[in-house]
């Protein structure tokens, strides 16, 4: 973080604002990093391959996401504490609000990542306990941001056209599906863990039924539109989160759904694992080639750095959890191939993501405040 510094204003008197100029532009887009991050750690502590000190290196990744997300929270306090009426400003701008499904997201992800590979230093008593914190934090801000951003895109937002972007809310019901099966077996058997787990299955429906509404919105403004405006085009990538979320969700179930479960729904749970992940695996392969081939065109026409290449990270580790998740219901080695290649691909991402990023903070650009500030843009109905 940059030194916080008081600055003067024209009168030479020091404004109480001014105390807080680290995090005055510090906005919800941030928490990307703390999901790339922990993605990491968690899509290579499961992959069906065996590397030597790759779990204690995903371990560290955990631990480095934890950091940065307590990191974050305290920011983020502070911005609200002291830039109130900027970060209320932030729900009213429809380029930002959405946004606010990262904080949820990376709360979840921080959580189930503290059960996959936290408890190997912290102990599991400790990893389900901060679990369970994190995630019905996680949950109820997910759920909550569901419905008051899509409401404030139909409410407030002056909408000028759908970007991925939009995606970010929705799918973040489905992250606390894929992520709450890791609970199920730490519950009081019974109505306990069949609650739960249909619970679970209940927030799968909310985001998928959601995502599909918005994804022909927008797949349908980049025919009509052309491509998405040079820093944008890295959000391309969201797409895939809700795939492979989906996709690692379907196999969870699948996972802790015997002895949970009366049998027919059970068995329906392991025969749905491979029947929806299988195609929905697939298309995320032709939307990963086609928004790959977009951020080439991008490239080649200047695309510079911007904090949406964490879009690169997150989504394409929820590929790899699902390909993972295929693998093992499925018994087939090419699944196994499929998700070391996108691991691969993945830590690629997250090293020009976080060594970008980290270039950024030190010399101060990434805190620095914008050229302009824009209004945020509202209509009352």
């Amino acid at each position: 973080m940059a030194t916080i510094a008081p600055s003067r204003s024209v009168s030479g008197v020091t404004t109480p604002d001014a105390r807080w100029t680290a995090v005055r532009h510090l906005g919800p887009h941030w928490y990307a990093s703390v999901m790339g991050t922990v993605i990491v750690g968690t899509a290579g502590a499961t992959l069906p391959v065996d590397v030597p000190g790759l779990r204690t290196a995903c371990t560290l990744l955990w631990a480095l996401s934890l950091a940065m997300l307590l990191t974050l929270l305290t920011a983020r306090a502070l911005h609200w504490t002291h830039h109130r009426d900027q970060a209320r400003a932030h729900l009213l701008d429809p380029a930002v609000a959405p946004f606010y499904g990262c904080l949820s997201m990376a709360l979840l992800a921080v959580g189930g990542g503290a059960v996959v590979v936290g408890r190997d230093w912290i102990g599991l008593p400790a990893a389900l306990a901060l679990d369970t914190v994190l995630f019905t934090a996680g949950t109820l801000i997910g759920l909550a941001a569901a419905v008051a951003i899509p409401y404030l895109m139909v409410a407030r937002h002056r909408i000028e056209g759908a970007t991925p972007v939009w995606l970010l809310p929705v799918v973040a019901p489905m992250v606390s599906a894929a992520l709450g099966p890791l609970l199920v077996p730490h519950l009081p058997a019974g109505q306990a863990q069949e609650t739960f787990l249909i619970a679970c299955y209940a927030m799968f429906g909310i985001s998928l039924l959601a995502t599909l509404v918005m994804l022909p919105l927008i797949f349908g403004r980049l025919v009509t539109h052309g491509p998405l405006p040079l820093a944008l085009t890295p959000t391309l990538f969201l797409v895939l989160g809700p795939l492979g979320q989906s996709t690692t969700a379907a196999n969870k179930f699948a996972d802790v759904a015997p002895g949970v479960l009366p049998a027919p729904y059970a068995h329906a749970f392991a025969a749905f694992a491979v029947l929806y992940g299988v195609p929905v695996i697939g298309f995320a392969l032709l939307w990963l080639a086609l928004a790959g081939a977009l951020v080439v065109r991008a490239r080649r026409r200047g695309m510079g750095f911007a904090m949406t290449f964490w879009a690169f990270t997150f989504p394409v580790g929820t590929c790899v959890t699902g390909a993972e998740g295929l693998a093992q219901h499925t018994g087939l080695t090419a699944f196994r191939w499929l998700a070391a290649g996108l691991y691969v691909l993945l830590v690629a991402a997250w090293l020009v993501a976080a060594g970008h990023t980290l270039r950024g903070l030190f010399s101060g650009a990434l805190l620095a405040a914008p050229g302009a500030p824009r209004p945020a843009t509202a209509r009352t109905r």
